[in-house]
């Protein structure tokens, strides 16, 4: 009879066994240093000489649009950074700039693995769940710092998503208030909060300037055949799972463009559903499905987005001034940080003033809310009004954030003297 070991309990297992064998690792370096303790005389040896001063690790490849600014300002100083990915496709890796090292580091549980007993400085990531999953604190990490990879809540990660950080960087007020919301309620240290905007927003803007093109390319002409984007958040709650067939369905009897672009989580957490929906939707000359790492050239081409509370809702407002149609979902706040908090979900109060709402009761009718969330000029103020509240110092994002980080660096090696 063989034994049966479920998936829960073998992922579990599989990471313990992973702690063990990086315990070890690290026991056995230990060792080494304390017998060149003793060859040397009783003299200190370097056990820092492996030690980094800045690390920056993305456990997904689509995160290099949201470093690569800041990257852009740690090479144009001559300051060396080491970008560690859990990608082996990351564009990081074949970057072109002179101080960012990249190297790839394992998928899953081996990336962890090396990351709990890494050595350096400073370590930035936009990756929530430092020491409540299987990414632990190392102790030769003198500071970590969290970057947020959207311009909207840091409560709207999973629970305790940044509760072990030892700083964030963020781009707007509200988002202070709740930081220190949830350290009050949980007892938890003050981290050292810094308002730097929104690095790879600048840049995007900045590249739209330069491609030339703006906000409602195809305004001015009723009869144009349009192209719709519908980029949705992944889970229940998201509208591929709470609309799917039914909304596709509407899309193509608009007769507009329409492209597709889940959240790249939602390919695995919920694999039956996008293969469904990519059976039934094969690409043709008007349905693209869509899965680009870098997403700027399918946001300049739409011309309305259909979203939900995803952050690409932002991205696409806020850059290129384009409306958006916002489902009318129901979010299952259970599992996000914002259940705790003592306010409203700032996105949904900014979403009713950036565009239109999709419900069961106007789905059947989209063609006319797509056209008169295009044609209808009431949501260019809400948007100005929301762009102040959530990115600050705009265009100033990269080299705030390399201020701060080389100014944290300075903090710690003084004290380390």
């Amino acid at each position: 009879m063989l034994l049966y070991i479920d998936p829960g309990t073998g992922s579990m297992l599989f990471t313990l066994l992973i702690g063990v064998m990086g315990a070890a690792v690290y026991g056995f370096k230990t060792f080494i240093t304390k017998v060149k303790f003793t060859l040397t005389g009783g003299k200190k040896a370097d056990i820092s000489d492996d030690r980094l001063p800045y690390v920056i690790f993305a456990d997904d490849k689509r995160y290099w649009m949201v470093f690569e600014p800041v990257c852009a300002e740690f090479n144009k100083r001559g300051i060396d950074v080491v970008y560690m990915t859990a990608s082996p496709d990351d564009p990081a890796l074949s970057n072109s700039y002179e101080h960012i090292k990249a190297e790839f580091i394992g998928t899953g549980n081996k990336a962890f693995a090396k990351l709990n007993f890494i050595k350096a400085d400073i370590l930035l990531s936009t990756t929530p769940g430092l020491d409540v999953y299987q990414w632990k604190r190392s102790k030769d990490v003198s500071c970590y710092v969290h970057m947020l990879h959207g311009a909207n809540e840091v409560a709207g990660y999973r629970m305790f998503g940044v509760d072990y950080y030892d700083a964030i960087m963020l781009s707007g007020e509200y988002q202070v208030q709740d930081v220190r919301y949830l350290e009050k309620i949980r007892n938890l240290p003050e981290k050292e909060l810094v308002k730097i905007g929104v690095p790879y927003l600048d840049a995007m803007a900045e590249r739209l300037k330069k491609d030339g093109q703006g906000a409602d390319v195809h305004a001015d002409n009723l009869h144009a055949v349009r192209t719709i984007l519908v980029a949705p958040s992944w889970g229940k709650s998201g509208i591929l799972s709470r609309y799917g067939e039914e909304l596709i369905d509407r899309l193509i009897d608009t007769g507009y463009r329409i492209i597709i672009r889940p959240h790249p989580q939602s390919f695995t957490a919920e694999k039956e559903l996008m293969d469904k929906l990519t059976a039934k939707y094969p690409p043709s000359d008007m349905l693209e499905w869509n899965r680009d790492a870098d997403n700027f050239e399918v946001l300049n081409k739409a011309d309305v987005l259909i979203s939900d509370f995803s952050g690409v809702v932002f991205d696409f407002s806020l850059v290129f001034d384009k409306p958006v149609i916002t489902a009318d979902t129901e979010i299952d706040t259970a599992p996000y940080d914002f259940w705790w908090l003592d306010k409203p979900f700032w996105t949904l109060g900014a979403l009713p003033r950036i565009g239109e709402r999709l419900s069961k009761e106007n789905i059947d009718n989209i063609k006319a809310v797509i056209d008169d969330c295009i044609e209808n000029p009431k949501y260019k103020s809400g948007r100005e009004e929301v762009r102040r509240e959530t990115w600050e110092h705009v265009g100033e994002g990269a080299v705030r954030a390399v201020d701060y980080l080389t100014g944290k660096y300075s903090e710690i090696t003084t004290k380390h003297k």
